[in-house]
Protein backbone atom coordinates (compact mmCIF):
# COMPACT_ATOMS: atom_id res chain seq x y z
CA UNK A 1 0.00 0.00 0.00
CA UNK A 2 3.15 2.30 0.61
CA UNK A 3 3.93 1.94 -3.01
CA UNK A 4 0.62 2.83 -4.18
CA UNK A 5 0.12 6.12 -1.76
CA UNK A 6 3.57 6.64 -3.10
CA UNK A 7 2.10 7.42 -6.57
CA UNK A 8 -0.96 8.78 -5.49
CA UNK A 9 1.64 11.36 -3.83
CA UNK A 10 3.87 12.26 -7.01
CA UNK A 11 0.70 12.36 -9.10
CA UNK A 12 0.79 9.54 -11.45
CA UNK A 13 -1.56 10.33 -14.01
CA UNK A 14 -2.38 6.62 -14.84
CA UNK A 15 -3.14 5.53 -11.50
CA UNK A 16 -5.96 8.91 -11.47
CA UNK A 17 -7.38 7.24 -14.80
CA UNK A 18 -8.17 4.14 -13.33
CA UNK A 19 -9.33 5.80 -10.29
CA UNK A 20 -11.29 7.79 -12.74
CA UNK A 21 -12.85 4.54 -14.02
CA UNK A 22 -13.84 2.56 -10.70
CA UNK A 23 -15.86 5.62 -9.94
CA UNK A 24 -17.41 5.01 -13.61
CA UNK A 25 -17.97 1.73 -12.57
CA UNK A 26 -19.31 2.30 -9.37
CA UNK A 27 -21.80 4.59 -10.82
CA UNK A 28 -23.16 1.75 -13.50
CA UNK A 29 -23.32 -0.58 -10.75
CA UNK A 30 -25.42 1.45 -7.99
CA UNK A 31 -27.35 2.83 -10.80
CA UNK A 32 -28.80 -0.52 -12.48
CA UNK A 33 -28.95 -2.32 -9.10
CA UNK A 34 -31.50 0.45 -8.28
CA UNK A 35 -33.53 0.23 -11.61
CA UNK A 36 -33.64 -3.42 -11.75
CA UNK A 37 -34.28 -3.68 -8.03
CA UNK A 38 -36.93 -0.91 -8.06
CA UNK A 39 -38.17 -1.12 -11.34
CA UNK A 40 -38.08 -4.14 -12.85
CA UNK A 41 -38.64 -6.12 -9.82
CA UNK A 42 -42.79 -4.88 -9.79
CA UNK A 43 -45.13 -8.10 -9.91
CA UNK A 44 -46.21 -9.34 -12.89
CA UNK A 45 -49.03 -11.38 -11.67
CA UNK A 46 -50.19 -9.20 -9.40
CA UNK A 47 -50.45 -6.03 -11.67
CA UNK A 48 -52.15 -8.32 -13.96
CA UNK A 49 -54.47 -9.28 -11.99
CA UNK A 50 -55.41 -5.64 -10.64
CA UNK A 51 -55.40 -5.05 -14.54
CA UNK A 52 -57.85 -7.67 -15.43
CA UNK A 53 -60.70 -6.60 -12.65
CA UNK A 54 -60.38 -3.24 -13.89
CA UNK A 55 -60.75 -4.21 -17.50
CA UNK A 56 -63.91 -6.27 -16.41
CA UNK A 57 -65.33 -3.25 -14.57
CA UNK A 58 -64.67 -1.48 -17.74
CA UNK A 59 -62.25 0.84 -16.07
CA UNK A 60 -60.13 1.83 -19.17
CA UNK A 61 -59.19 4.95 -18.00
CA UNK A 62 -58.07 4.07 -14.56
CA UNK A 63 -56.32 1.24 -15.79
CA UNK A 64 -54.37 3.82 -18.27
CA UNK A 65 -53.76 5.75 -14.77
CA UNK A 66 -52.21 3.05 -12.76
CA UNK A 67 -49.45 2.23 -15.73
CA UNK A 68 -48.74 6.10 -15.87
CA UNK A 69 -47.83 6.42 -12.53
CA UNK A 70 -44.31 5.40 -12.91
CA UNK A 71 -41.58 4.82 -16.34
CA UNK A 72 -41.32 1.06 -14.83
CA UNK A 73 -41.01 -1.57 -18.09
CA UNK A 74 -43.63 -3.58 -17.28
CA UNK A 75 -46.11 -0.59 -16.56
CA UNK A 76 -45.55 1.21 -20.13
CA UNK A 77 -45.91 -1.95 -21.81
CA UNK A 78 -49.40 -2.61 -19.91
CA UNK A 79 -50.18 1.21 -20.54
CA UNK A 80 -48.71 0.75 -24.32
CA UNK A 81 -51.75 -2.00 -24.84
CA UNK A 82 -54.30 -0.75 -22.58
CA UNK A 83 -54.50 2.71 -24.88
CA UNK A 84 -55.04 0.74 -28.34
CA UNK A 85 -57.69 -1.60 -26.58
CA UNK A 86 -60.73 0.02 -28.36
CA UNK A 87 -58.67 -0.60 -31.75
CA UNK A 88 -58.83 -4.04 -32.09
CA UNK A 89 -56.41 -7.14 -31.54
CA UNK A 90 -53.79 -6.01 -34.42
CA UNK A 91 -53.96 -2.38 -32.63
CA UNK A 92 -53.59 -3.53 -29.28
CA UNK A 93 -50.48 -6.81 -30.40
CA UNK A 94 -48.37 -4.20 -32.64
CA UNK A 95 -48.22 -1.66 -29.86
CA UNK A 96 -47.61 -3.97 -26.92
CA UNK A 97 -44.58 -5.34 -29.31
CA UNK A 98 -43.08 -2.26 -29.84
CA UNK A 99 -43.34 -1.03 -26.38
CA UNK A 100 -41.37 -4.43 -25.56
CA UNK A 101 -38.73 -3.52 -28.22
CA UNK A 102 -38.47 -0.10 -26.83
CA UNK A 103 -38.67 -1.33 -23.09
CA UNK A 104 -35.87 -4.15 -23.80
CA UNK A 105 -32.76 -1.97 -24.39
CA UNK A 106 -33.46 0.33 -21.30
CA UNK A 107 -33.02 -3.09 -18.83
CA UNK A 108 -29.70 -3.71 -20.31
CA UNK A 109 -28.66 -0.43 -20.63
CA UNK A 110 -25.14 0.34 -19.85
CA UNK A 111 -24.33 -3.24 -18.05
CA UNK A 112 -21.66 -4.12 -21.37
CA UNK A 113 -20.34 -0.98 -20.72
CA UNK A 114 -18.67 -2.60 -17.71
CA UNK A 115 -16.64 -5.17 -19.91
CA UNK A 116 -15.27 -2.21 -21.39
CA UNK A 117 -14.55 -0.69 -18.83
CA UNK A 118 -12.40 -3.73 -17.52
CA UNK A 119 -10.54 -4.22 -20.37
CA UNK A 120 -9.58 -0.38 -20.15
CA UNK A 121 -8.86 -0.44 -16.46
CA UNK A 122 -6.52 -3.68 -16.98
CA UNK A 123 -4.34 -1.88 -20.26
CA UNK A 124 -3.96 1.47 -18.06
CA UNK A 125 -2.63 -0.89 -15.23
CA UNK A 126 -0.32 -2.57 -17.66
CA UNK A 127 0.85 0.75 -19.33
CA UNK A 128 1.46 2.07 -15.86
CA UNK A 129 3.44 -1.05 -15.16
CA UNK A 130 5.49 -1.07 -18.07
CA UNK A 131 6.22 2.83 -18.02
CA UNK A 132 7.12 2.68 -14.22
CA UNK A 133 9.78 -0.07 -14.69
CA UNK A 134 11.21 1.96 -17.52
CA UNK A 135 11.93 4.68 -15.04
CA UNK A 136 13.27 2.20 -12.52
CA UNK A 137 15.69 0.50 -14.67
CA UNK A 138 16.71 3.84 -16.38
CA UNK A 139 17.08 5.11 -12.22
CA UNK A 140 19.42 2.47 -11.51
CA UNK A 141 21.57 2.78 -14.15
CA UNK A 142 22.15 6.47 -12.96
CA UNK A 143 22.49 5.57 -9.05
CA UNK A 144 25.16 5.07 -6.96
CA UNK A 145 25.74 1.31 -7.05
CA UNK A 146 25.49 0.64 -3.68
CA UNK A 147 21.88 1.68 -4.08
CA UNK A 148 20.88 0.19 -7.14
CA UNK A 149 19.53 -2.98 -5.61
CA UNK A 150 17.22 -0.85 -3.72
CA UNK A 151 15.86 1.27 -6.15
CA UNK A 152 15.19 -1.37 -8.44
CA UNK A 153 12.96 -3.49 -6.09
CA UNK A 154 11.39 0.12 -5.21
CA UNK A 155 10.78 0.73 -8.46
CA UNK A 156 9.76 -2.58 -9.77
CA UNK A 157 7.06 -2.51 -6.41
CA UNK A 158 5.52 0.57 -7.59
CA UNK A 159 5.37 -0.06 -11.20
CA UNK A 160 3.67 -3.67 -10.00
CA UNK A 161 1.03 -1.49 -8.19
CA UNK A 162 -0.24 -0.20 -11.93
CA UNK A 163 -1.11 -3.83 -12.50
CA UNK A 164 -2.86 -5.09 -9.16
CA UNK A 165 -4.91 -1.78 -9.12
CA UNK A 166 -6.26 -2.16 -13.28
CA UNK A 167 -6.57 -6.21 -12.41
CA UNK A 168 -8.42 -5.37 -8.98
CA UNK A 169 -10.57 -2.93 -11.30
CA UNK A 170 -11.12 -5.44 -13.70
CA UNK A 171 -11.96 -8.15 -11.30
CA UNK A 172 -14.46 -5.84 -9.62
CA UNK A 173 -15.98 -5.08 -12.74
CA UNK A 174 -16.50 -8.11 -14.55
CA UNK A 175 -17.97 -9.73 -11.49
CA UNK A 176 -20.78 -7.40 -11.75
CA UNK A 177 -21.09 -7.52 -15.08
CA UNK A 178 -22.20 -10.92 -14.99
CA UNK A 179 -24.63 -10.14 -11.61
CA UNK A 180 -26.36 -7.05 -13.21
CA UNK A 181 -26.54 -9.16 -16.66
CA UNK A 182 -28.46 -12.55 -15.19
CA UNK A 183 -30.62 -9.98 -13.13
CA UNK A 184 -31.17 -8.17 -16.61
CA UNK A 185 -32.02 -11.29 -18.27
CA UNK A 186 -34.53 -12.29 -15.60
CA UNK A 187 -36.60 -8.71 -16.03
CA UNK A 188 -36.51 -9.03 -19.38
CA UNK A 189 -37.90 -12.75 -19.47
CA UNK A 190 -40.72 -11.92 -16.21
CA UNK A 191 -41.14 -8.64 -19.48
CA UNK A 192 -41.97 -11.01 -22.28
CA UNK A 193 -44.40 -13.38 -20.73
CA UNK A 194 -45.86 -10.13 -18.99
CA UNK A 195 -46.88 -8.99 -22.41
CA UNK A 196 -47.90 -12.34 -23.76
CA UNK A 197 -50.31 -12.57 -21.10
CA UNK A 198 -51.42 -8.88 -21.38
CA UNK A 199 -51.84 -9.21 -24.86
CA UNK A 200 -54.05 -12.22 -24.85
CA UNK A 201 -55.75 -10.98 -21.81
CA UNK A 202 -56.98 -7.75 -23.83
CA UNK A 203 -57.76 -9.90 -27.11
CA UNK A 204 -60.52 -12.02 -24.93
CA UNK A 205 -61.72 -8.99 -23.10
CA UNK A 206 -62.06 -6.82 -26.48
CA UNK A 207 -63.51 -10.44 -28.07
CA UNK A 208 -65.77 -11.07 -24.98
CA UNK A 209 -66.86 -7.39 -25.49
CA UNK A 210 -66.33 -6.97 -22.33
CA UNK A 211 -65.28 -3.33 -22.83
CA UNK A 212 -67.56 -0.84 -23.89
CA UNK A 213 -66.27 1.89 -26.57
CA UNK A 214 -67.31 4.41 -23.90
CA UNK A 215 -64.16 4.94 -21.76
CA UNK A 216 -62.21 7.02 -22.53
CA UNK A 217 -58.84 5.31 -23.43
CA UNK A 218 -56.50 7.40 -25.56
CA UNK A 219 -55.37 7.24 -29.09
Amino acid sequence: MQGLAHLFKEGDVLIYINVLIFIAVLAVVVERFIFLLFKGQINAKGLLDQLHKLIQANNVDRAIRLCGSTNAPLLRVAQAGLVQVHRGEEAIATSVEEALVETTPDVKKRIPALWSLANIATLVGLLGTVIGLIKAFAAVSAADPAKRQEFLAQGISQALHHTAMGLGIAVTAIIFHLVLSGMAKKVTGDLELFSMKLENLLVLQTRGGALSSGTGAKK
